[in-house]
């Protein structure tokens, strides 16, 4: 496996730290804080081709495949940048597969937000668990049913909906995919701020038109596969936001002193930043891994998805309380950057599941691989 980044790769990562660093503050994160997204923001990010990178050529994008996807999250993690760009990876892959190249053409150019209606109360992290019923009348679908923190969901013109067209709650076949407009009869949302940034909602369908895409069969595979690349993105934003965190830590520590001198100087507080360098460079190992073999079969593929999720749950757990303690009482004020980086950070573990899921999930699918 070839680990060094391509040119594409690295010019990508400046260009989009250079617009970042110019255009992303504080106002920004508010705006997305109160609307889910930063209309400049997202229309600079599309003309860049950060969400044509997400893409294949095929699908209207230039690069989609694993090493893409990381360059990208991990430079949108550094500055902690709250835009539903994972939605756009998650919603807008599952459209690709599906053939809606319309929809997937305004995500790219900006003129779209996506948003996947999947989580139910109750069903935790199972991609299967689904009790949204969908029915069918003289060839139309309609939809009823309760779905739970759905991610950008305010801002979505086009929600992606998971429903059972068959079989029980919790049956792997039967999963339908569907596309629901936001000014759909029926459909009722109630919003909220998300902890990492953004804006979240419960999302209510009570007879709602939608319109079928995907398999006949199940939709499931197809599930899969885009939340495990969206896992990879987590990741590889999670290591940004690590590189951040250790960055500020390492300056305050360089300035704040105690006892004439630096605290930086402490060999304790070394010892600390040296145990947090090493858990980085571990998390940053295994983004690397994941994203080479994200679009491996799928039992090697979530294998080593949850390796890389439980690693990095477990990493970014050290960085945010050793950086918080090393800060003191200035670290979780308002006006200090590093509360927004400890809130999304810590954030990142527990969507598309967290430490303890992905460890159990990883020794089952490690005791299948060897009973097989």
């Amino acid at each position: 496996m070839d680990f060094t980044m391509s040119d594409e790769r690295r010019m990508l990562a400046d260009s989009l730290r250079r617009t970042i660093e110019r255009q992303y503050g504080p106002e920004a994160r508010a705006k997305a804080d109160d609307t889910g997204s930063d209309p400049a923001v997202w229309a600079a990010l599309a003309e860049l081709g950060v969400l044509g990178a997400l893409f294949t050529e095929e699908q209207g994008g230039f690069g989609g495949a694993g090493p893409d996807i990381a360059t990208v999250f991990e430079e949108l993690g550094r500055a902690a940048v709250a835009e539903p760009v994972t939605e756009a990876l998650l919603a807008g892959g599952i459209l690709a597969d599906c053939g809606k190249s319309d929809a997937v053409e305004q995500l790219i150019a900006g003129d779209m937000h996506l948003c996947l209606a999947q989580t139910e109360p109750g069903n935790r992290y199972d991609l299967t668990t689904v009790s949204t019923q969908a029915t069918e009348s003289g060839g139309a679908w309609a939809l009823t049913g309760h779905k739970s923190v759905v991610v950008n969901a305010p801002a979505a013109n086009l929600i992606v909906v998971t429903a059972r067209v068959a079989g029980d709650v919790g049956d792997r076949d039967g999963i339908g995919l569907f596309t629901v407009a936001a000014n759909a009869k029926g459909l009722a949302m109630r919003p909220y701020p998300m902890i990492g940034g953004g804006r979240g909602a419960e999302v209510t369908l009570d007879a709602t038109p939608a319109e079928r895409i995907g398999p006949d069969d199940t939709a499931a595979p197809i599930l899969e596969r885009h939340v495990a690349r969206a896992i990879l993105a987590q990741c590889a934003e999670a290591v940004g936001m690590m590189d951040a965190i250790r960055d500020m830590t390492l300056d305050y520590l360089r300035t704040r002193k105690q006892f004439g001198r630096p605290i930086g100087s402490f060999q304790a507080l070394q010892h600390r930043m040296a145990d947090m360098a090493i858990e980085i460079e571990q998390a940053r190992s295994a983004v690397l891994n994941l994203a080479g073999h994200v679009d491996e079969e799928p039992a090697l593929r979530d294998r080593h998805a949850s390796a890389a999720k439980q690693l990095i749950g477990r990493a970014a757990r050290l960085v945010v309380e050793d950086s918080v303690q090393l800060h003191g009482g200035i670290g979780m004020t308002a006006e200090y950057g590093l509360g927004h980086l400890v809130r999304r950070l810590m954030a990142v573990d527990h969507r598309f599941g967290d430490t303890d899921h992905h460890l159990e999930r990883f020794i089952a699918l490690r005791i299948g691989a060897e009973a097989g």
